[in-house]
């Protein structure tokens, strides 16, 4: 896997082995496409395992990226390739998805741009949850990227922009406005 575009634009991303499902390069292009520029945003990957959503965001001009996983080996697969490739701006946390949240909320952090990409299996689950505690760290204009299953979708209590299907997988854009 390699990052699409901006700065770092071919550069490898490696993914730690059997604990991540990686948004292939064609979603990722797409996804991004649809977003438009990402100059000057706080980006918040959330389940980021190899970091290839918030690595994306950076190279193509956010700000800072913030990448929050609670398995090991995609939090040190994320620490390898954001040491490998030194953006400025990038945070790695291990944690939980909804306890990280719930701190930051108390911390009054705020992001522009969230990818939410939990493993397929839990997603249907986690939209009652996440939506509750995404509410307070979303800054006013901010958009929500979900990548689920088609068959369990990622649903969340936010204003939906736009909705793609590529096989299986299923994205959803979100707005906080």
């Amino acid at each position: 896997m390699r990052v699409v575009a901006g700065q770092f634009k071919g550069h490898p991303i490696r993914t730690p082995r059997r604990t991540t499902r990686p948004t292939q390069d064609r979603v990722r292009e797409a996804v991004f496409s649809m977003l438009g520029s990402m100059d000057g945003l706080a980006v918040l990957d959330l389940y980021a395992g190899s970091g290839a959503l918030g690595i994306e965001a950076l190279s193509r001009g956010a700000a800072s990226a913030t990448f929050v996983d609670s398995d090991s080996a995609a939090a040190r697969a994320v620490r390898e390739n954001v040491a490998r490739l030194g953006p400025e701006g990038a945070l790695v946390a291990r944690s939980d998805a909804i306890t990280f949240l719930g701190h930051a909320a108390r911390r009054g952090e705020r992001w522009d741009l969230v990818f939410c990409d939990p493993p397929y299996r839990l997603a249907a689950r986690l939209g009652q949850p996440l939506s509750r505690m995404l509410e307070p760290v979303l800054a006013p204009e901010a958009r929500v990227v979900c990548e689920s299953s088609h068959r369990q979708p990622l649903e969340l209590d936010l204003p939906l922009v736009t909705e793609r299907r590529y096989g299986d997988t299923l994205i959803r854009v979100n707005s906080r406005a």
